[in-house]
């Protein structure tokens, strides 16, 4: 470039001397030759280096800019019950939506909200004066006009400007606040508050004919407003599943505020309806499906020019429950018709398959007494914890045989008051010691005797009873005991597929609680729940296996022709937790006394009057000694199988809080529950 240069100047320069009679040229004008070279040196290696070396990355900025995806809701997996029957389903209703474009000002938001609340009429909404403010102050006209009554406005920041122009038109003196300006501010305020390229409902549900069509029409004069769909679960066969379904989160509200963080982190929109309690919840996953995939591509001016659908998504797949529709509205009504006045707070119920641990039916009331309101809630019967009484002593007779404190074939003792430093307590029929008798462990559970399981629990601890001595026993009975009761799921979570479950109530230990450690070998110290009580009665009728209790057994996928049921994706196969470690003969001790419960010859037999019931079942019955408000009131429960030989349905039931002369609430109740379930879910088997 040098040889070039210095060939021209000598070239300029002779011509220049020709002319003016003189050998150089002007030395300034060398120097901007020289300059004009360096730049247009300069100029050639910037152009290299943006196309050559640095081109494949602005090429991809500007792909990452202009190309953008958008992802959309598809619809919910349904709920069907044991037969295919509907129980939660979804309604589609027309909507208007709105997609937030990139690089849209506040000014244009107020623009397009101002145009469609023109055309719709947005349920009522609070918003708040600072709400309605913003939206005013969104298009630059309103905010020059308050700006002008602020004194010293062009000094502030922008941020006190927004505070000070907000401020100005609460106290009212800026403009009128109107209904039409109610319901614009109420669709800017949906609007400002949707992500970049995700779409908001800006009404979802009573949208009408006229509404869609003025939309439509001047849908051009409203960037990203869009005629759509939306979805809300609908119950064909009434809301009585309710309380074992759970609810969705509506379009509207959004995510559930305790796990909005976790739910964006999982690729949830802010506005997307999400499972919000119980089995809508536990199945979110499932039921919620995959979301459609949309490309965008967007001009230089950040607009939309052309969507491409990528993925059409995919609905959520379906949960078939082991609940059947028809006997759980009879269980239902059964449960609710049992509840008595007084102090009664609630009734709860269980139908089980002792085989599989599949919930048939599971159905329960509380009730305030105070008001006598009785109010549905099925899924007490997994959080609500109850001091179930004697139910519990088939657990406390199989803890002593495997703790070998008793066998099969030694197990007699006598029936009498226990007495220990002053205090006395005794079976129900044999308060002062008239009615001592021998009893066998099967015995013990045919007359309920709480004089037998207080031996045991002695026996347990290595402690030798003296009749009126101290009651000097290891406080560790309180773990044997209970270690036993978990065994059969007493005391621990059963571990079913419904969120929120209580392990139950454990009453304080310690050697100063001592004489508690005899209550508890009866049933009247801890609480259980009535789903614990279901576990424990299935573990003894199906031979010792813990089962975990579901009331999901399918997930199934959607028949693409008529849009129910499809194939079954996954079944829920039975899930044993535990073994418990007894033999043969030790658990037909227990199951022999469940037996005679009901059918046995001693007048004292708790349950004779079930002995009705075909075909003929095994039980135990229950009552505790409880108070309400201080008063004594008593908690009658029972846990039951059937066929006694071949067990099909454990039925389990409490009834907390009746009135101290309540006696046989609970074999009524268990009698209609037999009654409804023979004739609802399967046929009796022969004889």
């Amino acid at each position: 470039m040098g040889s070039f240069f210095g060939k021209f100047f000598k070239k300029r320069t002779r011509a220049n001397s020709r002319e003016n009679g003189t050998s150089k040229i002007p030395f300034r004008l060398n120097l901007i030759f020289i300059i004009v070279g360096v730049l247009f040196a300069v100029l050639i290696w910037k152009l290299a280096d943006l196309q050559i070396i640095q081109g494949n990355y602005f090429k991809s900025n500007v792909n990452q800019s202009n190309n953008s995806t958008v992802y959309g809701n598809v619809q919910r997996g349904m709920i069907y019950d044991s037969t295919g029957k509907q129980i939660a389903g979804n309604k589609s209703e027309r909507a208007i939506i709105y997609t937030k474009g990139p690089g849209i000002t506040s000014d244009e938001m107020y623009q397009v909200a101002t145009k469609l609340s023109s055309f719709i009429k947005v349920p009522a909404k609070k918003l708040t004066k600072k709400q309605i403010a913003e939206y005013y102050l969104a298009n630059a006209n309103n905010r020059k006009q308050v700006a002008k009554s602020i004194p010293n406005a062009a000094n502030l920041s922008p941020d006190a400007l927004q505070s000070a122009e907000i401020k100005k038109f609460k106290d009212g003196s800026v403009a009128e606040i109107t209904p039409s300006m109610k319901n614009a501010a109420t669709i800017y305020t949906e609007m400002s508050g949707a992500y970049q390229l995700s779409t908001t409902y800006i009404k979802y549900s009573g949208v009408s004919n006229k509404e869609v069509a003025e939309v439509g029409e001047h849908q051009s004069e409203m960037p990203g407003v869009q005629v759509g769909t939306s979805w809300k679960r609908s119950y064909p066969d009434g809301k009585g599943f309710q309380s074992i379904t759970g609810t969705v989160s509506s379009n509207k509200v959004g995510l559930p505020e305790d796990r909005v963080n976790q739910l964006l982190a999982q690729g949830y929109s802010q506005d997307e309806s999400v499972g919000q309690s119980n089995l809508e919840e536990e199945y979110e996953p499932i039921l919620k499906g995959s979301k459609s995939q949309t490309d965008v591509k967007l001009n230089s001016n950040n607009q939309i020019v052309k969507q491409v659908k990528k993925y059409p998504g995919q609905r959520g797949d379906n949960l078939q429950l082991t609940i059947n529709a028809k006997f759980q509205k009879d269980l239902q009504k059964l449960v609710k018709d049992a509840q008595p006045g007084g102090n009664a707070t609630g009734t709860y119920a269980v139908a089980m398959n002792p085989n599989t641990g599949a919930v048939i039916g599971m159905a329960g009331v509380s009730r305030d007494p105070k008001t006598n309101k009785v109010t549905q809630n099925d899924i007490g019967n997994i959080n609500n914890a109850i001091t179930m009484g004697s139910v519990v002593k088939g657990a406390t007779v199989s803890g002593a045989l495997m703790d070998h404190v008793i066998t099969p074939t030694n197990s007699t003792m006598t029936d009498e008051p226990i007495k220990n430093g002053g205090s006395s307590k005794s079976s129900w029929f044999n308060k002062t010691g008239n009615a001592n008798m021998p009893v066998t462990a099967s015995d013990a559970l045919e007359v309920s005797s709480n004089s037998y399981m207080m031996q045991l629990a002695m026996k347990e601890a290595k402690f030798k009873y003296v009749p009126g001595g101290q009651l000097n026993m290891n406080p560790n009975i309180f773990d044997i005991e209970r270690g036993y009761f978990n065994q059969f799921g007493l005391g621990i979570k059963t571990g079913i597929d419904l969120p929120g479950e209580s392990a139950g109530i454990k009453g304080p230990g310690g050697f100063e609680n001592i004489g508690k450690a005899l209550d508890e070998s009866y049933g009247n110290y801890d609480g259980y729940t009535t789903m614990q009580v279901a576990q424990y009665m299935s573990t003894i009728a199906n031979g010792g296996y813990r089962l975990k209790p579901h009331v999901v057994q399918n997930i199934r996928g959607t028949n693409s022709k008529t849009g129910k049921l499809g194939a079954v994706k996954e079944t829920i196969m039975p899930q044993a937790l535990n073994e418990v470690p007894m033999t043969e003969d030790e658990r037909n001790v227990v199951k022999d006394g469940l037996y005679k419960v009901v059918h046995g010859n001693n007048k004292y037999k708790t349950g004779g009057a079930l002995a009705d019931i075909s075909p003929e079942i095994s039980a135990k019955t229950g009552t505790a000694q409880t108070f309400y408000n201080g008063k004594p009131t008593v908690t009658l429960s029972l846990a039951s199988y059937a066929p006694s030989t071949h067990p099909q349905v454990v039925v389990a039931l409490a009834m907390p809080n009746l009135p101290t002369d309540a006696e046989s609430n609970n074999m009524d109740l268990a009698k209609n529950i037999y009654k409804a379930y023979w004739k609802d879910v399967q046929n009796k088997p022969s004889k």
